[in-house]
């Protein structure tokens, strides 16, 4: 399976014969929506030499709108149930400035619809691919936009990779299992696990610390960008201190392997999600293959995450204040 690139292909299109002088990009969301924008954020910043790039969560955009905010802004807003009431906003606020606004989201109809120019809906529930959609709509949109103003030189080898990574994904996901179970039994009781990860999966280290261990499963957590790891963080590394590292297959795999290196020299419990193990590089070519690994580390950790809720008998929709409180 694989999303259809047709539909950002004719947004960016339809954008374009409006007359819309495309200059910035901005990327809007919550939690693991904001984050899950996040690859099409380092795609453009890797690829564009003139368009500028923005990356918000909800509420800061609204709170502090930025002043360029205009009718030469494309706004893409992203929420899963299409109701988060700081995306929702969002997307008035950027309307009432000129800008256009693509919002990516499950539910045909739901307020984030409303006021939308565009609308992309996505599935979920169908398979682990299926769960990727999302992202994979804001990468593939950002492509779009590289596409059809500048032009971009590996355009075609992206194109390629988007219909092999979801069925890569999938594959991975499904063969994972195993290893998933042996981190749910070592990890059941960790007081706190930290995550790290560089390049186009830095923040899908950002939603499984805050999103997936710490809001899923009521688990202390903090993550990191591997990077950065040397410049603070590395000071709590003592033997049995929990990591969970996502590591790249790309251009970044250089500042994982560094960190990784630190873990095991002194005896961190250490468990490791490298999307080399799974084949990224030897399916996708090598110019565009680091833009894909956010898409398989978090194919791969949602099985991790299921069989740590299962051993741990906590399921991933039990909460204590979401939903159920005003705040």
């Amino acid at each position: 399976m694989s999303i259809e690139m047709n539909r950002p292909k004719e947004i960016v299109a339809d954008i374009l014969a409006k007359g819309v002088k495309i200059e910035n990009i901005v990327f809007v969301g919550c939690g693991a929506s904001m984050a899950e924008s996040y690859p099409g954020r380092y795609f453009l910043e890797s690829c564009a030499k003139k368009l500028r790039i923005f990356h918000y969560t909800a509420s800061e955009f609204n709170w502090n709108t930025p002043a360029w905010l205009g009718d030469t802004s494309v706004v893409i807003s992203v929420s899963m149930g299409g109701n988060t009431p700081e995306t929702v906003q969002a997307n008035s606020v950027a309307k009432a400035a000129g800008a256009t606004v693509i919002s990516v989201t499950h539910v045909a109809g739901s307020p984030l619809t409303k006021e939308a120019d565009y609308c992309v809906i996505h599935d979920f529930e169908t398979n682990y691919a299926a769960k990727l959609e999302r992202m994979g709509y804001t990468m593939a949109l950002a492509l779009e936009l590289l596409q059809q103003t500048e032009g971009y030189e590996h355009y075609d080898k992206m194109l390629d990779g988007f219909a092999k990574i979801f069925d890569l994904a999938e594959s991975s996901a499904q063969a994972s299992r195993r290893v998933a179970r042996e981190f749910a039994k070592e990890y059941q009781n960790a007081p706190v696990i930290y995550v790290m990860s560089s390049g186009a999966s830095t923040e899908v280290a950002y939603s499984t610390s805050v999103c997936m261990l710490m809001e899923m499963q009521w688990i202390h957590s903090g993550n990191c960008h591997s990077g950065e790891f040397f410049h603070g963080p590395f000071e709590i590394v003592e033997k049995d201190v929990p990591f969970l590292l996502l590591m790249n297959d790309g251009r970044t795999r250089a500042v994982d392997s560094r960190a990784l290196t630190f873990l095991h020299r002194f005896q961190a419990k250490t468990t490791v999600i490298d999307a080399k193990d799974y084949g990224l590089s030897s399916v996708i070519d090598g110019s565009v293959a680091t833009f894909f690994n956010p898409l398989l580390h978090t194919a791969v950790y949602r099985v991790f995450e299921e069989e740590l809720a299962n051993v741990r008998e906590h399921p991933l929709t039990k909460r204590r204040y979401m939903w159920k409180l005003e705040y």
